[in-house]
């Protein structure tokens, strides 16, 4: 027993580290401009997300059905239930390191035969017998496989804490995204029936200088397919904008009948001004996906010590303290009572090489946990680089689009007093307002476009969130 005392502090490794985080200053080639012109947003370099980014849109709708999602979401209160279940096994594992204790009792009436001497000192064949016993059971981890078994369960508790962080994530950021899309639809659909109108009241002009003589059959079906072109436009934004709100209601926890009823347009929001960019060696603990990687491969590490241990001797002690009697009132007499102290080592001396494949399973699933953290780490860098790249060109997409709006709007103006004037016909000036038409759809996507990336960007980022400030019970044994 000294000797496995001793030996108690010897625990099989490895010894946990978190991996060291990315050295690079920067997210690959691309130089970020300090101000992108076309929407006066700025980088802040090294800046953080706010925890409720979603806020800086400034629209209580959007504030309104994030904490909606938030509280009914049922992605959600699963992703809740799972980090309370594992919380649960990490405590109930926990509990193997203390010793077990057993309270026993019993009573039994019994007549032996004649045949057979009574086993009680009065030689009674018929007896009453009462038992009283305190159990207790302990195994010495002297090796450390109960300890890397807990560490373990700690692990995964960290993994489904970052589970529920990713859950969190990806439900405000599509909300956020939903509502804005549903937003951008409105707005479209408003430019594309306004384009509808104006190609109609074309095609009435053309039929009616046809009628005239003035026009051919010609410029007829060129008018009447123009006016096709634009309505084909409106039933797939129809489309699109119905399963947009049945979405939503789902992330809202709601049914499709019971869907928000949303009227937004793009003007109801607001571009945020300030782009915050984290630096990359920041990323990792700010990504839930890069930190669940992480826990599980935390949790590969644990379960190679796992299985070192289970190759080495087992030691258990037992101990056992009671009673027994024909009287209930003798039964804690010194003269009834009854004791047992044990202790037992084992090993497995032969297994055909189970113990020691399961040890080399456990070793290649911690080289796979190793690959997949660095996977997942390129892959958040990538996906970082990757928004902001949209970012710098969405917004010369943008400023683009804002000049041939304007010259579009130009174009109209002149035609409009050209035809006040009577230098030019209805069909021209027709022509300059579906010019603008199309010029003004093409702003509104370019423009949403810009809150799209910027909902990229806080996700990327990890949404404010720091999985340093967990406020939960790590991996045991952890050396972070």
């Amino acid at each position: 027993m000294a000797l496995a005392l001793l030996l108690g502090g010897c625990t099989v490794g490895p010894n946990f580290h978190a991996p060291a985080a990315p050295g690079a200053a920067h997210y690959g080639p691309t130089d970020l401009p300090p101000q992108l012109a076309a929407t006066g947003q700025t980088f802040d370099m090294g800046g953080s997300v706010d925890r409720q980014w979603w806020h800086l849109f400034g629209s209580p709708t959007l504030d309104a059905l994030e904490q909606e999602a938030l509280t009914r979401n049922a992605d959600l209160a699963v992703a809740k239930a799972s980090l309370d279940q594992a919380r649960e096994v990490w405590l109930s594992g926990r509990a193997s390191r203390y010793p077990t204790v057993q309270l026993a009792a019993g009573a039994s009436r019994a007549k032996d035969s004649y045949t057979l001497a009574s086993p009680l000192s009065s030689n009674e064949q018929s007896y009453a017998l009462y038992s009283g016993q305190f159990n207790m059971s302990y195994v010495l981890d002297v090796f450390g496989g109960r300890r890397r078994q807990i560490e373990m369960l700690g692990a995964q508790v960290d993994a489904q804490r970052y589970q529920l962080q990713a859950t969190y994530l990806a439900l405000t950021s599509n909300v956020a995204g939903t509502v804005l899309q549903i937003a951008s639809l409105n707005s479209q659909l408003s430019a594309a029936q306004a384009n509808v109108a104006t190609q109609r009241r074309a095609l009435e002009v053309t039929r009616q200088m046809q009628h005239l003589g003035e026009l051919s059959t010609n410029e007829v079906a060129a008018a009447e397919n123009a006016l096709e072109n634009a309505q084909q436009a409106i039933p797939p934004l129809r489309k699109q904008l119905a399963q947009m709100k049945d979405l939503l209601a789902v992330y809202v926890g709601r049914e499709s009948a019971d869907q928000p009823a949303l009227d937004l347009s793009l003007a109801d929001l607001r571009l945020p001004p300030r782009l915050p960019v984290t630096l990359p060696s920041q990323l990792v603990g700010h990504r839930p996906d890069v930190m669940l990687a992480q826990a599980n491969l935390h949790a590969a590490s644990a379960q190679v010590g796992v299985a070192t241990a289970a190759r080495l001797p087992s030691f258990d002690l037992t101990a056992s303290l009671g009673g027994l009697s024909t009287a209930v009132g003798t039964l804690l007499s010194s003269d009834n009572a009854l004791w047992s102290v044990g202790g037992s080592v084992s090993e497995t001396v032969f297994d055909a090489g189970g113990l020691r494949h399961q040890q080399k399973a456990a070793q290649a699933a911690f080289r796979q946990a190793q690959a997949q953290y660095r996977g997942v780490v390129l892959v958040a860098l990538q996906n970082t680089t990757d928004v902001l790249v949209a970012i710098v060109q969405d917004a010369d997409a943008l400023g683009h689009a804002q000049k041939a709006a304007q010259a579009a709007e130009r174009s109209l103006r002149l035609a409009q007093a050209g035809l006040a004037q009577g230098e030019i016909g209805t069909l021209p000036a027709l022509a300059a307002q579906a010019s603008a038409s199309q010029a003004q759809l093409a702003l509104i996507q370019a423009d949403s476009a810009r809150y799209v990336d910027t909902i990229a960007l806080f996700q990327a980022l990890g949404g404010g969130w720091d999985g340093q400030s967990k406020g939960e019970p790590a991996g045991e044994g952890a050396k972070p």
